[in-house]
C-alpha cells in the first residue's frame, strides 16, 4: 500500500529532544488527525517532516511510497510529493501568486512534458472560484497584507494547484472565523481522494466537525500515545487533556 511511514522518529530542537520514537502510517487515500497540547512536538513533527534546517534528526526513518526523504533537501520533498501547509504562512513580496504557482506547478513537469499557459490559468480561475478569493488576487504577492483567513485560503489554493500525495496541515484552523474555516475545510474535502493522504494537526475538535478524519492520533511528550476514530476528538473536548495525562500516569 502506497503511504507515509514515519518510524521511530527523533528530533531535536538544539539538545532538547521534542520527537521521541514517533511512529505514524497514513496510507493514501485517508485523512488523519493529530491532537494534543501545546508543546507536545505537532509543529516540530510538521516541519521535520519538510526538512527544515532548524530541527535535528536523530534517530528513525521516513518512507514516501516506499522510499526513504531523510537527508534530502526540502524542495526536493516537496517535488516528490510532500506539502507543508504552515500555521502562519510567510510573506512573500514582489512575487505574485500567479507567478510563484506557474513556477511550481512548472518545477514538477515530467522531462518532455510541457507547460501550456492557458490550460494553468484556467485551472487556476477553477480553483480559486471554489475557494471565493477574488481573481484579482492572482497578481498580488504571496501572502503580502493578507488577512489570517486570506493567507489560510491561499495556502489551500496552493495545495489544489500542486496536487501532492501527502499534505501536512500545521493548526490550518488557527486563527481563522467560522466562515473562512468552512471554505478552507471545503477545498480539503475537494481534494479528498484515493490520491491524497492527509495530516491534519489541531488542538481543536471544531475543524474536525468540518474536516471529519478516518483516524485521531492523541500526541503526548513526542509521541503517539492514544489512536481512534472521530469519536476520541469528541471525548477530548469533552474532558480535555488532562485525561490523557492521568489515563497515562495511572499506566505506569
Amino acid at each position: 500500500m502506497f503511504s507515509l511511514d514515519i518510524r521511530n522518529l527523533c528530533v531535536s530542537i538544539g539538545d532538547r529532544p521534542i520527537l521521541k520514537d514517533f511512529t505514524l502510517s497514513l496510507p493514501k487515500g485517508q485523512v488523519h488527525a493529530i491532537m494534543g497540547p501545546n508543546g507536545t512536538g505537532k509543529s516540530t513533527l510538521a516541519k521535520a517532516l519538510a526538512g527544515h534546517e532548524d530541527y535535528k534528526v536523530t534517530g528513525g526513518e521516513v518512507f514516501l511510497d516506499g522510499e526513504p526523504i531523510l537527508g534530502l533537501e526540502p524542495d526536493v520533498r516537496a517535488r516528490k510529493g510532500l506539502f507543508l501547509a504552515f500555521q502562519y504562512p510567510s510573506e512573500i513580496p514582489g512575487v505574485s501568486i500567479a507567478n510563484f504557482l506557474r513556477a511550481a506547478r512548472q518545477a514538477r513537469l515530467a522531462e518532455g512534458e510541457e507547460f501550456v499557459a492557458t490550460a494553468y490559468y484556467q485551472r487556476l480561475y477553477e480553483k480559486m472560484d471554489l475557494l471565493k478569493i477574488d481573481r484579482k488576487f492572482t497578481a498580488r504577492s504571496v501572502n503580502e497584507g493578507f488577512s489570517g483567513g486570506e493567507k489560510k485560503r491561499c495556502e489551500i489554493l496552493q495545495m489544489m494547484m500542486l496536487e501532492p500525495k501527502y499534505a501536512i496541515m500545521d493548526e490550518t484552523d488557527s486563527g481563522l472565523d467560522i466562515d473562512a474555516l468552512k471554505i478552507v475545510a471545503e477545498g480539503v474535502n475537494l481534494m479528498r481522494g484515493p490520491n491524497l493522504g492527509a495530516l491534519v494537526i489541531t488542538h481543536y475538535q471544531r475543524l474536525l466537525d468540518y474536516i471529519v478524519p478516518d483516524v485521531v492520533h492523541v500526541m503526548w511528550d513526542g509521541r503517539i500515545v492514544k489512536s481512534g476514530g472521530k469519536e476520541l476528538a469528541l471525548e477530548l473536548e469533552a474532558r480535555g487533556y488532562d485525561w490523557v495525562q492521568k489515563e497515562l500516569a495511572a499506566a505506569k
